[in-house]
C-alpha cells in the first residue's frame, strides 16, 4: 500500500519560513519522480516543484528563488523549504510521487497559511 504522508504546514507571518515534509512508503522511492503541489481556495492545483529520480528540479516561476526542493532517498522523504513566504502561497500543498509511466500517487495534504 502506498503512502505519502506530508508534515510541516502551520500558520507563518508573511516573510517567514517553514519546511515541509513528505514521508513515502510502498513504493521504490529512488525510482519515482517527487514533486509538491498546491491548490488554493478556489483555484486549481498547481505545481509547485518537482524533483527527478536523478535530483533534476524545476519550479513554478512564482517560487522561483524562494522555494527549494530536496530528496533524502536513505529517508524516503522529499523536503520543501520554503522561504520569503508571502500571503498568496497561502494554500493546501500535497506531496506527489509520479512513475515514468505517469501513474501517480497524492498525499493527503498540509495547510500553510502566510497571514500577519
Amino acid at each position: 500500500q502506498v503512502q505519502l504522508v506530508e508534515s510541516g504546514g502551520d500558520l507563518v507571518q508573511p516573510g517567514g519560513s517553514l519546511k515541509l515534509s513528505c514521508a513515502a512508503s510502498g513504493i521504490i522511492f529512488n525510482a519515482y519522480a517527487m514533486g509538491w503541489y498546491r491548490q488554493a481556495p478556489g483555484k486549481q492545483r498547481e505545481m509547485v516543484a518537482r524533483i527527478s529520480s536523478g535530483g533534476s528540479t524545476n519550479y513554478a516561476d512564482s517560487v522561483k528563488g524562494r522555494f527549494t526542493i530536496s530528496r533524502d532517498n536513505a529517508k524516503n522523504t522529499v523536503y520543501l523549504q520554503m522561504n520569503s513566504l508571502k500571503p498568496e502561497d497561502t494554500a493546501v500543498y500535497y506531496c506527489n510521487a509520479e512513475w515514468l509511466t505517469g501513474k501517480a500517487y497524492w498525499g493527503q495534504g498540509t495547510q500553510v497559511t502566510v497571514s500577519s
